[in-house]
C-alpha cells in the first residue's frame, strides 16, 4: 500500500471515529431559501424558474402508518437494526445485482440516502463525497433517533411532479394528508422515489402500478401485511387528484429537462432543486409558442379526449426546438412526443432510401396488384390501398411515394428486404425496435415523435444525421460550468440519396399527393409525408424545410378509439400552420441541390422520358448516368397533336391500356 493510500484511509478512520469533518447540524437547520435555478431558452429568455417551493413539513406521527411501513420496506427494511450503514444489504444488493448482470438493488440505507440529501449538491460522486455521506450516516446515527431520522427522510426525499417530502407527495397525487393515505396509495407513493419521473401516477400510471406491486410484495414478504391485503390493495382504483390548470411555459420540455438531471446526475434532481444553478436549453420560445397553440387550434373542435403531439428540431444542430407533448398539460402529463406509436406511412421514406441506395431510381416501374406473402404462422399477408383494394396498374417509385401506394410500398419492401429497411430506418434516426416483416413499410412497427423528426432531418440535411439534445450548458451558481453540449452529426446516407427523396416527398404536397390540401398554406419549399394507420387509429405528417424538421402525431390514448380520418385531414393542417408560424421571419429557402443528380420529366406509367405529347409526365430526380435515355413510346416521337393516333390520345387506364397502347403503336390498330 503507498503512504498516499495509507494516509487516507488513516484519515477516514480517523473521520469516522471522532465523527470529525462532518456536522448534520448545518443542514438540519432552517436555513435561508435558496436561490432558484433557471431554465432559459436558445435566445436566453426565462423558461421557467424551478425551487423547492412544493415542500410541506409534516411530523412522523402524522404519517399513514401504512406509508412509514412501505417505505422501509421498499428502501431499507433492516432500518431499525443497522447503525446507519448496513453490511447485510450491502451484501445483498452485491450478490443480486451480480446474478442478474446488472444494478438492480442498490445497498445504501435510509440514513445514507438522507445524508446524501442533506449535503450540498455535487454534479459527481467521487470517492471523497461518498467518504463524506458515510461520515454523515454515521454522526445522524450517534445524533437523532431512528424516528427523527425516517421524519427527516420522509420531508426530504422527491416524488416527482415538483413534490417532495410524503405530505406535498400526498396532496400532489391524491388531494388528501399524508396521515389520510391507505394502504394501496401509499404503497404507490413509496415506490416512487426510486425513479420519480417514471414511476409516478401521472407520467405513466401503468409503471407506478408495477412498482405499487413490487412494493405490497415487499411488505407481504416481511410480514407487514396479508397477502390478502396486498392483493385487494392492488385490485383497488386508485382516484387520482385533478390538476389545477398549468401556466407555466413548455411544461413537457421542462419535464424532460427535469428527467435529464434524474438521469445524468448522481443526485438525481437534487442538484437542481438546490438553487443557483442556470440551465442554457435549445428550446426557442417564440417555436414553442406556435406548436402549443396549432396543436391546441388543430384539436379544440375535435372530441375532447382527442390528443396529439407536436416536436420539432434544427436538422443542421439537433436541438430541440418546440416540444408539445399534448395539448393541455393540466389535464395529462402524458408526453405523446416520446411515446410509441405505429406512424403508418409516414415511415415509407425509410424504405425508399433503402431502395434508391439499392440502385432503383425514381422512375423504378413496378406494378400494384393483388399480391399475397405467406407468413411463418401459415397465413398470408394481402396489402391493400388506401381504398381497401389497389390501383391495379404501374407507378414509378416516386408517384407511388407521393400518392402512397400500399401495394407498391410491400413489394418494393419485399424486394430490398425488411430487414434492409429496418437498418436504414435505424441509421436515419429510429431507435425504436423494428419489426422486419412486410408490412414494415407500412409503418406497423412504433416509434417516437421525435425519432421522426431527427429521421427526417437527415433528408432535411443532405444525409447527415443529427442527434437531439435538450441542453446547450449547465451552469452552478459561480458560473462554473457542469456541462456542456455540442451538436453530433453522423452520415447516415449518401446526399444524393437524401435529395431524390426529398424531390419525391415534396410532390406530397403537390397536386395529386396525398397532402395536397395544405399546399396554399405555406409558401416556401417543404417535404412531407402522410401517415395513417389501420382503421384510422392515429394520423401523422412528418415534414422539413430546410430550417426546421418537424413531426405532428394525433389520435387517442384509449387505442380502442379512432378518431376516423387520416393524416391529410388532422395533423397535415396542424403542420402546415405550425411552420408557418414558427418560420415567419426565416427567409424561403430551397434544398441545397447536390453534384451528382440530375432532374427529367419522365412518364409517369413507364418511368421513361416524357415527350412532348405525354399525357402524364412527373419532375423526377436521378443519379447522374441513372436516369432514363428511352423515350416513351408514342410520347413525342408521333409528330404535332392532330398526328397523333385518336387511340394514343385515349385515357385507357391500367396496366392493360398501357400494354394496349404500345401494341397500337408498334404493330397498328388492325
Amino acid at each position: 500500500m503507498t503512504g498516499k493510500k495509507s494516509l487516507f484511509l488513516a484519515a477516514c478512520l480517523f473521520l469516522l471515529a471522532t465523527g470529525a469533518g462532518c456536522s448534520a447540524q448545518p443542514f438540519l437547520m432552517d436555513a435561508d431559501v435558496p436561490p432558484v435555478s433557471r431554465i432559459l431558452d436558445a435566445n436566453g429568455e426565462l423558461i421557467a424558474a424551478v425551487s423547492r417551493e412544493n415542500r410541506i413539513p409534516v411530523k412522523l406521527e402524522n404519517v399513514s402508518v401504512f406509508l412509514r411501513e412501505a417505505i422501509v420496506a421498499v428502501e431499507d427494511a433492516r432500518f431499525y437494526r443497522h447503525h446507519g450503514v448496513d453490511p447485510v444489504g450491502v451484501a445483498r444488493a452485491l450478490y443480486k445485482n451480480i446474478t442478474a448482470g446488472r444494478v438492480v438493488e442498490g445497498g445504501s440505507t435510509i440514513t445514507q440516502q438522507l445524508a446524501k440529501n442533506l449535503l450540498p449538491p455535487e454534479p459527481e460522486r467521487t470517492a471523497v463525497r461518498k467518504l463524506e455521506e458515510l461520515v454523515l450516516a454515521v454522526r445522524l446515527e450517534r445524533k437523532y433517533t431512528k424516528d427523527e431520522i425516517l421524519e427527516m427522510y420522509l420531508n426530504q426525499i422527491y416524488f416527482g411532479q415538483g413534490a417532495y417530502g410524503v405530505e406535498a407527495a400526498a396532496r400532489t397525487y391524491f388531494n388528501k394528508p399524508a396521515g389520510e393515505l391507505n394502504l394501496a396509495e401509499s404503497a404507490m407513493l413509496a415506490g416512487i422515489p426510486r425513479a420519480p419521473s417514471i414511476n409516478n401516477p401521472v407520467s405513466n400510471y401503468e409503471a407506478a402500478k408495477a412498482r405499487q406491486a413490487v412494493v405490497l410484495a415487499r411488505m407481504a414478504e416481511l410480514g407487514l401485511i396479508s397477502s390478502g391485503q396486498a392483493r385487494q390493495a392492488m385490485e383497488e382504483r386508485l382516484q387520482l387528484a385533478k390538476k389545477s390548470p398549468v401556466l407555466k411555459k413548455a411544461p413537457y420540455f421542462v419535464d424532460e429537462v427535469i428527467r435529464h438531471f434524474e438521469i445524468s446526475y448522481p443526485n438525481g434532481p437534487e442538484i437542481l432543486y438546490a438553487g443557483g444553478l442556470t440551465v442554457y436549453s435549445t428550446l426557442d420560445l417564440k417555436i414553442q409558442r406556435a406548436a402549443e397553440k396549432c396543436l391546441y387550434e388543430g384539436l379544440k373542435n375535435e372530441d375532447p379526449l382527442l390528443d396529439g403531439a407536436l416536436v420539432a428540431l434544427d436538422p443542421k444542430t439537433g436541438q430541440i426546438k418546440a416540444m408539445a407533448g399534448g395539448k393541455d398539460y393540466s389535464r395529462s402529463q402524458f408526453n405523446r412526443a416520446l411515446s410509441r406509436i405505429q406512424p403508418g406511412s409516414a415511415f415509407k421514406p425509410f424504405l425508399y432510401a433503402a431502395a434508391v441506395e439499392r440502385g432503383y431510381t425514381a422512375g423504378t416501374v413496378i406494378n400494384c396488384e393483388p399480391v399475397s406473402f405467406p407468413q411463418p404462422d401459415g397465413t398470408s399477408y394481402a396489402p391493400s390501398d388506401f381504398h381497401g383494394s389497389c390501383h391495379c396498374r404501374p407507378f414509378t417509385l416516386k408517384e407511388a411515394l407521393f400518392t402512397s401506394d400500399n401495394v407498391v410500398a410491400v413489394r418494393l419492401n419485399q424486394s430490398v428486404g425488411p430487414s434492409v429497411t429496418a437498418g436504414y430506418a435505424r441509421k436515419m434516426g429510429i431507435e425504436s425496435d423494428l419489426r422486419a416483416v412486410p408490412s414494415l413499410a407500412l409503418g406497423t412497427s412504433e416509434v417516437t415523435p421525435l425519432e421522426m423528426a431527427r429521421a427526417y432531418g437527415t433528408l432535411a440535411n443532405g444525409g447527415i444525421k443529427p442527434e437531439p439534445y435538450y441542453i446547450q450548458k449547465v451552469t452552478d451558481s459561480s458560473g462554473r460550468i457542469l456541462e456542456e453540449r455540442r451538436p453530433q452529426l453522423e452520415k447516415a446516407i449518401d446526399e444524393k440519396t437524401a435529395y431524390i427523396v426529398t424531390d419525391m416527398l415534396e410532390e406530397v404536397l403537390g397536386p395529386g399527393g396525398t397532402a395536397s390540401n395544405i399546399a396554399g398554406i405555406l409558401d416556401r419549399p417543404a417535404a412531407g409525408k402522410t401517415g395513417t394507420t389501420e382503421e384510422f387509429r392515429e394520423a401523422w405528417f412528418v415534414g422539413y424545410t430546410p430550417d426546421l424538421a418537424a413531426a405532428v402525431y394525433v389520435g387517442f390514448d384509449e387505442k380502442s378509439k379512432s378518431p376516423g380520418r387520416s393524416g391529410a385531414q388532422l395533423a397535415a393542417p396542424i403542420w402546415a400552420n405550425f411552420m408557418k408560424e414558427a418560420l415567419k421571419d426565416v427567409p424561403p429557402a430551397g434544398f441545397a441541390v447536390p453534384p451528382g443528380v440530375v432532374k427529367a420529366r419522365i412518364c409517369a406509367d413507364d418511368g421513361l422520358l416524357a415527350g412532348e405529347y405525354n399525357t402524364r409526365s412527373i419532375e423526377a430526380v436521378f443519379v447522374r448516368g441513372t436516369e432514363p435515355s428511352a423515350v416513351c413510346p408514342g410520347a413525342g416521337q408521333l409528330g404535332p397533336a392532330d398526328q397523333v393516333p385518336p387511340y394514343y390520345r385515349m385515357p385507357l387506364p391500367g396496366p392493360e391500356g398501357l400494354i394496349l397502347r404500345r401494341r397500337l403503336y408498334f404493330f397498328g390498330d388492325d
